[in-house]
């Protein structure tokens, strides 16, 4: 395997970027919020409507009491309260549906979004971060927007305004009461405020550990059998394990702070109780106020109970939530690809297409970062059109860097790099890729079955081509065994094939596309002498009218070539085909000998 891919690195993840603002939170979390404002709006009023019946029930018993006293009837006071308690019911369930409706909605927005940016992501930066943690940021980060999202709005909404009308309607019943109430409310509510950002840290550690886990998992069932070959499954649980105690560490302080803060509401409106029956109590003694007023003063104060909680409910809310916002924001800054455009990225019907195309890089410098040596240093070469050409050279030369960069999966750092006589910098992504049909080193297959596979790259591509390409590649038994054919389930990354038909289903896939470049990289090492010499037929009968690009360790695979690329240390030493460069140029004689193509030198 070429071993000039992307180094790794100990650079850190997004993870370890700073925290947002609290305006940034604000206007990350409003972005989302937005496309539902009149949603988030209606549910707003029903909870007003229903916060508003609440607000008259003190009221309506401070009446009825009054009534009790005079001998008056009360038939229609609890007829009103019944009305009253009904209405607003009905109308708080109404709203709380709409709400939990749209808070799902916002979840669905914010997973559509990041899993499109996932997959436009820059190579680099998909190389620079866990997929897991990637994988997480959809999962469990945006599942905390839910309640901040919606519930944190209104709650916080409502909360503010019922308790604002309590206290009006409060300082109306008696002034001095209000005084000792929100004198006790400023205090404990203070003390309760502190532990606010000490919820905001819990959170954002639990849901990096979280991360964490993710990354294990990814980590370990994506090398199953190296994990088990390894005995290292105790191990690997460990790890696993590490991370998931550090997120039920942070996640259970996290709660502690919670159970603080929300306790913290009901102990002020308790410890108000005490001191409002105290000094009401007195009041009531000396004849200043009479004993309904008193009464519907502590039922006010048990109302104050919801709107309070709602307003820590919605700041505790808003620190979780900014801790989601503030990795998903991370994951949003990362720089991505322009977006492919279907119309694009596949052939028009009936349009003919054109020939194969031709490849040159003048002068080629790369390197993966500022600071890392380079991999590629002046590398010139052309490949004029149809053909096969073939880049070999020992591992670590860039030979696979060739490829990405004509891919554009990274950028050259100088010189230019042609397809068809124009600047790669300057083609359209989409129309790029879609000229060219790439099998990679590792031959990946999807999750999925054998038919999903093959279409993946050419989803319009008939059943006529279909079967030519399996009977070309010598798929066509594979699928007369499979116990459903090209319906047959292929397993996770392809666990129920062998290596050798991997690598033939990723070419038969690239060539189904009918591409006017075919990039193969490696694409051989795993088959056996009969299948390599059938598949070097192939790939023959491709390259007389398609541009063929190989990369290979195994020289009997492109003994052949019209052209052959010897590279070493990131620059091109040698071009020309086997047989002149057995006599000409040394390192491909010597690679040549060593697997028997040709006479020590």
């Amino acid at each position: 395997m070429n071993t000039a891919s992307a180094p790794t690195t100990d650079e850190p993840s997004p993870t370890d970027e700073p925290s947002l603002s609290a305006r940034e939170t604000i206007k990350a979390l409003g972005a989302y919020v937005r496309p539902h404002r009149w949603a988030v709006t209606l549910g707003l009023l029903c909870a007003l409507v229903g916060a508003a019946g609440g607000l008259l029930q003190p009221l309506a018993t401070k009446a009825l009491v009054d009534r009790l006293a005079s001998g008056e009837t009360i038939a229609g006071i609890l007829i009103a309260l019944t009305v009253l308690v009904v209405l607003g019911t009905a109308v708080e369930a109404l709203g709380a549906y709409v709400l939990e409706r749209t808070a799902e909605s916002v979840v669905l927005a914010a997973r559509r979004t990041l899993v499109g940016r996932l997959l436009r992501l820059r190579i680099s930066e998909w190389e620079r971060i866990p997929p897991g943690d990637l994988m997480s940021r959809v999962t469990s980060d945006t599942t905390l927007l839910r309640a901040v999202s919606t519930q944190a709005v209104v709650s916080a909404a409502t909360g503010a305004v019922a308790f604002v009308a309590a206290v009006v309607v409060m300082a109306f019943l008696d002034v001095v009461l209000l005084g000792v109430t929100l004198g006790v409310i400023v205090l404990v509510g203070g003390a309760a405020a502190l532990v606010m950002p000490q919820i905001a840290r819990a959170t954002e550690r639990s849901q990096k550990a979280v991360g964490e886990i993710s990354v294990g998992l990814e980590r370990s069932l994506g090398a199953f059998r190296t994990v088990k070959a390894s005995g290292a499954e105790e191990r690997e649980t460990a790890r696993v394990v590490a991370a998931a105690r550090r997120a039920w560490r942070h996640g259970v302080k996290s709660a502690k702070w919670e159970a603080v803060a929300g306790s913290a509401d009901e102990l002020a409106v308790q410890l108000a109780f005490l001191a409002v029956l105290a000094v009401g109590g007195a009041r009531v003694a000396s004849g200043e106020i009479p004993v309904s007023t008193l009464i519907a003063f502590l039922l006010y104060l048990f109302y104050l109970i919801e709107p309070v909680s709602k307003l820590v409910d919605a700041v505790t809310s808003y620190q979780e939530g900014a801790a989601a916002a503030s990795r998903i924001a991370a994951v949003e800054r990362l720089s991505t690809e322009s977006p492919a455009r279907q119309a694009d990225a596949l052939p028009r019907q009936g349009t003919a297409a054109p020939g194969p195309a031709s490849v040159r890089f003048e002068d080629v410098s790369f390197r993966y970062r500022p600071g890392l040596p380079y991999v590629h240093q002046r590398v010139r070469f052309e490949v004029p059109g149809a053909g096969m050409t073939a880049f070999v050279g020992p591992s670590g030369a860039g030979k696979s860097t060739i490829f990405a960069l004509i891919e554009r999966f990274h950028e050259a750092t100088g010189g230019r790099v042609l397809v068809d006589g124009k600047d790669v910098r300057h083609w359209p992504l989409s129309q790029l890729r879609s000229a060219i049909g790439y099998v990679e080193q590792d031959a990946p297959v999807l999750a999925g079955t054998l038919r999903e596979n093959l279409v993946f790259a050419a989803p319009n591509a008939t059943d006529d081509a279909l079967r030519d390409v399996l009977a070309r590649t010598k798929l066509d038994t594979l699928v007369e065994r499979l116990p459903h054919g090209l319906d047959t389930p292929v397993g996770h990354r392809g666990s129920k094939l062998s290596g050798g038909e991997r690598q033939r289903i990723a070419i038969a896939r690239a060539v189904l596309r009918k591409p006017r470049l075919l990039l193969l990289d490696e694409a051989t090492s795993q088959l056996d002498a009969v299948n390599e010499l059938a598949l070097r037929d192939v790939i023959a009968d491709v390259a007389r009218e398609t541009t063929v690009l190989v990369v290979a360790h195994r020289l009997s695979t492109v003994t052949g070539a019209d052209r052959i690329v010897v590279m070493d240390a990131g620059r091109v030493r040698a071009v020309g085909t086997h047989e002149e460069l057995v006599d000409q140029d040394r390192l491909y004689a010597r690679l040549a000998a060593t697997q028997l193509l040709a006479p020590a030198r």
